[in-house]
């Protein structure tokens, strides 16, 4: 079952003298981080005095602000008016974002090199981490799992952990969420572009480094690129924003080498296009939804 737009109102802490939290849900749903995101615009449009930082997330966001400008009580105010008025008018309404589709190879060699080199930090160190996901998940076999994986689309919740990793949550109803747990203990060690799972959220590694979640794949193209010829990068140097929908497509060796060289060479660009995502349309039928979602891809408006 999907999550209904409407919910109660948020829960409001003081972290610090600086800082406002405000907790939108404690469960995640896709309803629920669009509330966050639209609060977070409405408090950027305010450009309320004294409030130098607005980071939305999954469920929340954090507000950073200046107590010698802003009196703690009356932001407090001001972000609750903001909160009711958005949570009362703008449900309906469509936001413009951006639809990727990104090649990864699952079940790669480089991700199961390094899962075998720690499998005991793992819960099941016998399985690999695919057929672990696909256990608790109650699929047959690893590429079951694969096939759920890639099937529907992504929305990215928060970019952040390390420059440029996008958090992405799947497009489906509650009950088809793919959920599994983190390594036992993380690794000292993640390939860059590694996708990744834990709990209900998919990530890309954009560098190389420590995780925890379970490695299922790995890209073939950058998410995060400082100083790159290639045009994704023309207008950041990170990839995705929050908003922004992915559309995972399997690829096998030949095709990731092929882009890899792509990439080497400034040639490589991303498939994408533009979409008006209502929440609404999607909560009815997201499976019907999500088709139309990725026509986008067919012929960009980016």
């Amino acid at each position: 079952m999907t999550t209904p737009l409407d919910t109660e109102a948020p829960r409001y802490s003081w972290a610090g003298d600086e800082f406002l939290f405000v907790e939108i849900d404690e469960s995640m749903s896709l309803p629920t981080y669009l509330r966050s995101r639209r609060l977070a615009d409405a408090i950027t449009a305010a450009q309320i005095p004294g409030v130098t930082d607005v980071c939305p997330t999954n469920t929340s966001l954090l507000l950073r602000f200046d107590p010698d400008v802003v009196a703690p009580e009356s932001l407090r105010t001001t972000v609750a008016t903001l909160e009711e008025h958005s949570r009362a008018g703008d449900q309906d309404e469509s936001i413009l974002t951006r639809v990727f589709e990104v090649p990864v190879w699952y079940d790669d060699p480089f991700t199961s090199e390094v899962a075998q080199r720690f499998r005991s930090n793992h819960q099941t160190p016998d399985k690999s981490d695919l057929d672990f996901a696909a256990e608790v998940n109650g699929l047959p076999d690893a590429q079951a799992l694969i096939e759920r994986h890639h099937r529907a689309p992504w929305m990215v919740t928060a970019v952040g952990f390390v420059a440029g990793l996008p958090f992405m949550y799947q497009m489906v109803e509650r009950d088809l969420q793919l959920e599994v747990p983190k390594y036992l203990s993380p690794r000292t060690d993640t390939p860059a572009l590694t996708v990744g799972h834990g709990g209900c959220f998919s990530v890309v590694y954009s560098v190389r480094g420590a995780g925890g979640y379970q490695m299922f794949g790995i890209a073939p193209a950058p998410i995060f690129a400082p100083d790159s010829p290639l045009t994704d990068f023309r207008e950041s140097m990170v990839l995705f924003r929050s908003g922004d929908i992915v559309k995972f497509r399997p690829v096998g060796r030949d095709e990731y080498e092929s882009i890899q060289q792509q990439c080497a060479e400034g040639q490589f660009a991303y498939r994408r296009g533009t979409v008006e995502f209502n929440a609404r349309e999607w909560l009815l039928d997201p499976a019907t939804y999500n088709t139309s979602v990725l026509e986008a891809l067919d012929g960009s408006t980016d």
